[in-house]
Order: C-alpha cells, then structure tokens, then sequence
C-alpha cells in the first residue's frame, strides 16, 4: 500500500539490510512477513531518527513521562516480526492493536490485505495523533485509530479474528476475550512473575491456550490494565511481587546485613543460557518467590520469609564458558530456604531444562481452572503447566 517511490537508493539498501538480517538471524520464516517489512517504510514512522537508526534492529524511544519512563516507543523489528509470525495475520482478517505508533500498524495492514481491516487503539492523545498522521503520510489511511483506553478494547469494530497487544499486559483482560471471535488468535506479552514473555493464545471455547511463547519487553500498559507489581526496598537493593502475593510477607531491610550461607548445586550451565524457564518452575513451586534486583545488574530469582531471604547465585566452573548454580541466604530460615531452592533448581534441571518449556492457558472463573501452578489476576487466572 505505502507509495515508495521517494524512497532513496540508500533507504532501500538500508531496509533490505534488514530484513536480510532478520531471515538470517531465524526470526522470520514467513515470506509474507519479509513482504510487509519491505512494503512499510519504518523512516516514517521514526522521523526524529536517522536512516541508520531507524534501520536499526533496535526500539526507537518516542516519548516518556515527567519522571522519566518511557510510555511510547517504536519497537524492536525482531520483536515485532517475532509476534507477527505468533499471530499468523491472513487475508481478510479483522486485526486489533492496542498499543499504537503506526509502523506496526502498517505492517499488519499489508499481513490483512485489502479485504482485511486493522484498528489500532492508545490511551495517549499525542500518540494516536501522530500515528494518524504517520500512517497517512505512508499511504495507509484506512486504518483506524481510536484514542481509548485499550484495556476496553475497541467494540464498535469487533469481533476480531486476531488481537496483537504491543504493551506489556499484567493479564488478558475481559474485554479482549469478549472482543476475539471464537478460535481467534490474541499475542500479549504478558507479564509474570517479574518476567514477560510474548504468549500467542488461541480461543478454545471460553478460555484461552497458548500455542507458542518468546521472551520480550515492551513498554508498560497505562490506563486500567496498569502495573499490578509491588516493590519492596530492601536497603539498595528491592524485591517485586506480582498483585496476588499481596499476603506473603517480606523480610526487614537489613537482612542483607546478617551472615551470609552459600550452598552449590553441582548443576552447571552456559554463561549464554537464559534461565527464565527455571525462574518461572520456582516461581510455581516455591512459597515467597520473589525477584530482586538493583542498578547495577538486572534481577535474580528469590524466595522470602518475615525474618529470612534466598536467592539464586553462581561461580565460575572448571570449563570457563560454564558457571555453576548455587543458592545464597541470610536470616534464620536461610538453611531451609536454600535447601528448598537447590531442590527445586536440580529438579528442573534433571526434567524441565531441555523440554518444550511451559504452556499457558487463562479462564475467567476460578471453578474452571486444570491442574497446574496458578496466577491470580484481578480478571482472570494464568495456569502454568509443564510437560514431562
């Protein structure tokens, strides 16, 4: 649809780098999605940015709040290819966005075709002001951009055959299911315990269950869907827990000060491997499971009592590419939390670490819920199950 006949010899080089890199990397596999990469010029839609930037495989902040957050971005092209591929668009679908900025708009407007539709919603005036005037200028006036909070959906044009959410959502919210059409297709990077992961669910019935899964970070949702964590200070150090552990207590701020016990779990991993899978097994097995972070390094899985903490810890292994997995404690209870810990941790990694990994479904009432560890949300419940 975009009109490229402006575009610069070096904007082309510049796109088909790109997407070159892309197919390279394993992140698109469907040529449709190689065509809609081609078809949208990304440069519009990032118009502060130069040529380099904006064919970069990397977000393009947009805007943040007075105290710094952004709010508003353009997202990361592996990313949004990623989802893309999860959310399977075909011709003739009727597509819903929440969480707007018009590039991916776009892109899911070539993935629909001309007898598909596409509506994108955000809560932020200035964002769907812009995204207006962006998809115009591209040549793809016939989406629709509705201002409204996106927790709500947008009615007026539902059903839709696919729901792809670009803002980390804490759960599925009622609206949305409401809104899909039965064995319709919503991708929601979905936050859970301190981790998101962007999760494409299929309708089946009344509840929903996901057929595939890819770790992600997105901006945060505002509005009525807004952050359900809670931060815990712990000296220079904090602890998150997620809405339903409201209840689970937290040990006092200096208990990092008391003496420190350290224990190995013989089981080794690469220094490259990502362990959110093992993050998320404790998260469903262990009671006061909590994330702790600070500035200097990112966040490490945890497990907390009134008086006492455990948290996962590392050394080097004799292979120097390897590091071994181990738990550190303090507090009173640090010996039964870390025995706890290590179990669990060699558990996973004797039935779990090399499997398909876990799999999603999401009800609505608590009487309809299959075995598994459970997630309360304010609308909803998020069941985790594993294979053996």
């Amino acid at each position: 649809m975009a009109d490229l006949g402006n575009d610069s010899v070096e904007t082309e080089s510049l796109r088909a780098a790109l997407i070159r890199h892309l197919v390279t990397e394993g992140t698109i596999h469907d040529q449709r999605v190689a065509a809609a990469f081609q078809a949208v010029p990304r440069h519009v839609f990032v118009p502060q940015a130069p040529l380099d930037v904006a064919y970069a495989d990397d977000v393009v902040l947009m805007k943040r709040d007075g105290s710094g957050v952004v709010t508003s971005s353009v997202s990361q092209p592996s990313i949004i290819a990623l989802m893309l591929e999860q959310a399977a668009i075909q011709p003739g679908d009727r597509v819903l966005e929440i969480g707007s900025g018009g590039y991916n708009a776009a892109l899911m407007r070539e993935l629909a075709g001309p007898t598909g539709s596409v509506t994108t919603v955000d809560i932020d005036p200035e964002v769907t002001d812009r995204a207006r005037l962006l998809l115009d200028e591209s040549g793809y006036g016939d989406v629709a951009v509705v201002q409204a909070d996106g927790a709500f959906g947008a009615p007026e044009r539902a059903p839709y055959d696919r729901i792809v959410v670009t803002v980390t959502a804490w759960e599925i919210a009622s609206a949305w299911l409401r809104q899909l059409r039965p064995r319709g297709r919503i991708v929601v990077p979905l936050r859970m315990r301190g981790q998101t992961r962007s999760v494409a669910f299929d309708r089946v019935g009344d509840h929903l269950e996901s057929r595939s899964t890819t770790l992600c970070g997105f901006v945060s949702m505002q509005g009525a869907g807004a952050n359900y964590e809670r931060l815990v200070p712990l000296g220079e150090l904090e602890l998150t827990f997620d809405e339903d552990q409201a209840g689970e207590p937290h040990p006092r701020a200096d208990v990092l000060a008391l003496p420190r016990l350290q224990m190995w779990s013989g089981v080794q991993v690469d220094r490259e491997e990502p362990l959110l899978d093992l993050y998320l097994w404790l998260a469903g097995t262990l009671p006061g499971y909590c994330v702790m972070s600070s500035g200097e390094w990112s966040w490490v899985a945890a497990v907390a009592t009134a008086d006492s903490l455990a948290y996962l810890s590392t050394r080097p292994a004799s292979d120097g590419s390897y590091v071994e997995l181990g738990c550190a404690g303090h507090g009173p209870r640090a010996p039964e939390l870390i025995d706890r810990m290590l179990d669990q941790l060699r558990t996973w990694d004797a039935r779990h670490r090399n499997g398909p990994g876990p799999s999603f479904q999401v009800h609505a009432r608590a009487d309809e819920l299959p075995a598994g560890f459970h997630i309360v949300r304010r609308d909803s419940y998020i069941t985790v199950t594993w294979a053996e």
